[in-house]
């Protein structure tokens, strides 16, 4: 006449996972939504310089980019300002190619819309940005967007 059973030889039930593929299929869903994908792999380094009037590119399609700056890897590459286009390190005389390039790829009809935009580190020099532009010039791609942060201030 005890008050306490002895439970040995019962086990415990069993885990019910039939909603187990439905929380990893919602999981996966959510992740695949709000995953952004990278275009391109960074290899300088981008410091934004500041700006206090700063404007909004609506049409991001009517884009090349051309990266300057220190290269990330600066023990394999040095720290001399490099230039990037696409995902890898060019030279100021690949410029009038890439851009050739990439028109050609664009409907002939935005091609006059096509701007350039130029997001170069605050530590480059100016020197570098002039043969850009010269560059530019050259294959006809006079519009030239700057890439900058907006400037809080502390006024």
């Amino acid at each position: 006449m005890s008050k306490f059973k002895n439970n040995k030889g019962k086990s415990l039930p069993a885990i019910n996972t039939s909603a187990l593929p439905d929380i990893v299929f919602m999981l996966l869903f959510f992740f695949m939504v709000a995953t952004k994908m990278r275009d391109r792999e960074m290899k300088v380094k981008t410091l934004l310089p500041k700006a206090t009037e700063v404007e909004k590119l609506e049409k991001k399609s009517r884009l090349h980019y051309i990266f300057v700056g220190p290269p990330l890897q600066s023990d394999i590459y040095g720290t001399t300002p490099r230039i990037q286009l696409d995902d890898k390190f060019a030279t100021v005389d690949d410029i009038q190619d890439y851009i050739t390039l990439k028109n050609s790829e664009k409907d002939e009809k935005e091609v006059p819309y096509m701007t350039t935009s130029l997001k170069a580190d605050k530590t480059v020099k100016m020197g570098i940005i002039t043969d850009i532009k010269q560059e530019l010039r050259e294959v006809n791609a006079l519009k030239l967007s700057y890439t900058a942060s907006k400037d809080i201030g502390d006024d």
